[in-house]
């Protein structure tokens, strides 16, 4: 069973909440009326919360995520070890695969010749002591 990976499973609407939200604070402010009447207010305050609240739970949510530990110049230098242990790996295994190749030939003829004098000796004599 496949797992979904973490980035699918992210809540986007939470942070895609955030700048209508903002917007409307910003309106608020900005309106003629501004914060004179109780009713402006009362908008106000609850558009105000009503960001305050989704910028903490997104604020949250990432400060949870995993990663995001290393800083830029250190993320590189942990790629390029790890390109360097790649290519230490891939000249690790095209020595491997020489001395296995030279080991196989050498094995091949080894049992060629065995197989001869094995042969060799298993064949029966013929009467009198003489091939």
């Amino acid at each position: 069973m496949a797992s979904t990976p973490e980035w699918a499973s992210l809540p986007t609407a939470l942070f895609d909440g955030l700048l209508p939200k903002l917007a409307m604070v910003l309106e608020l402010t900005q309106k003629a009326e501004g914060t004179a009447t109780p009713v402006a207010k009362q908008a106000l305050l609850h558009a105000t919360n009503d960001f305050k609240h989704a910028l903490t739970q997104a604020k949250d949510y990432a400060s949870t995520l995993a990663g995001g530990d290393l800083l830029v110049e250190e993320q590189d230098s942990v790629v390029a070890m790890l390109e360097m242990l790649k290519q230490h790996k891939q000249q690790q295994l095209i020595q491997f695969a020489l001395e296995v190749g030279s080991l196989s030939t050498v094995a091949i003829s080894n049992a060629s010749s065995k197989m001869e004098i094995d042969s060799t000796a298993s064949t029966p004599f013929a009467s009198g002591g003489q091939l």
